[in-house]
């Protein structure tokens, strides 16, 4: 008997899509579509879900957890020598002064310190040659024995899961399965270690990372057992993400929405660390090569509902938002926000 693919997937704490793709993983063309109808729903009613099934290693995980937890145990000056750069890599402090998109909902800065790591390049990449914005080579500690091998070794794991998402993506947008391998044959990159200390619950000004919406493609977050991340649903209520037993947290950022038409959500989100304990966070984004162009997809328009955003390259889009969020790229040319999107910030969107 054929399965029922338009049920929706199992639900955590009632909101949270869950979705176990081990099935498609393992090249069950059936468990493929039930994965990507699962997919849909969570995009079109959520932007979250909690991804099963997924093969990458427990140890894996936990390796990059403590590798995170000893890069930020180093003296501050060791941090400081591998100072976050214009291309966004290597170790931000907390921020003296709120970037704009804080300092827009009267908030004051986030309060975490993270160490930014991209692809990794060697001197001779063309990219790195040019000075290629957010195309430039990783800043390592220079006294944590074993340190990149482990980054590198999540990196690596979690892209090539990523690189196989993405055609459940494509199928849940009723779309030829390799539509967006060409754009992910070589995905943009970045493993972010987060340091949040205990912020005083009582004070709604300040948050461990004020409320933001992800800028990519697909952030996938690994189980933590100390809770901080909280999730805007749909109908305006704040949401604290349980952690499921092995489950990625995994969300859309604001160029799948655009991508999509606005079909597919991207979710507001923050994280408020009052645990009474630091807490650290590995979140890893993918996102299509910087060259892709963003225009509508074919699936995500009618007669009825014409594209709402003119293409843009990926690239241009990343800078602009990147220069909303970060106080060290403050000034930073960047393409204005009605060229970004025109007509799009009456909505809050962007």
């Amino acid at each position: 008997m054929p399965q029922d693919l338009s049920a929706s997937p199992p639900m955590i704490g009632g909101e949270i899509p869950l979705i176990d793709v081990s099935g498609f993983l393992a090249g069950d063309p059936q468990a493929a579509k039930r994965a990507a109808a699962e997919l849909r729903f969570a995009f079109e009613k959520v932007g979250f879900y909690y991804l099963a099934g997924h093969g990458v290693p427990q140890s894996l995980i936990d390796a990059t957890y403590a590798a995170a937890a000893r890069f930020h145990a180093q003296p501050l000056e060791a941090k400081l020598a591998v100072r976050v750069d214009e291309h966004n890599i290597g170790y931000m402090p907390i921020a003296r002064t709120p970037p704009p998109n804080a300092a827009a909902q009267g908030k004051k800065p986030s309060q975490n310190e993270a160490y930014f790591l991209r692809r990794e390049r060697m001197p001779d990449d063309p990219d790195v040659i040019s000075g290629r914005r957010f195309h430039a080579m990783n800043k390592w500690p220079a006294d944590l024995p074993g340190f990149r091998e482990t980054a590198l070794a999540y990196m690596s794991t979690l892209e090539t899961l990523c690189r196989k998402l993405v055609r459940l993506y494509a199928l849940a947008l009723d779309l030829p399965e390799t539509f967006f391998d060409a754009c992910f044959a070589r995905p943009h990159l970045i493993l972010r270690m987060s340091r949040y200390p205990v912020i005083d619950g009582a004070d709604e000004s300040i948050a461990s990372l004020v409320p933001h919406t992800d800028s990519g493609f697909m952030t996938l977050l690994p189980p933590n057992r100390i809770q901080g991340l909280s999730i805007l649903l749909p109908g305006g209520r704040w949401m604290d993400a349980p952690q499921v037993e092995g489950a990625f947290v995994v969300n859309g950022g604001d160029i799948l929405h655009r991508w999509t038409n606005e079909r597919f959500l991207s979710t507001p989100h923050r994280v408020r660390n009052v645990s009474g304990q630091v807490r650290y966070a590995i979140p890893f984004f993918c996102d299509p090569d910087h060259d892709t162009v963003i225009e509508c997809l074919p699936t995500c328009r009618t007669d009825g509902q014409p594209a709402k955003y003119p293409p843009i390259r990926f690239g241009d889009y990343a800078l602009w938002f990147a220069t909303q969020r970060y106080e060290h790229l403050q000034g930073v040319k960047a393409p204005t926000a009605a060229e970004i999107a025109p007509g799009a910030r009456a909505t809050g969107r962007w």
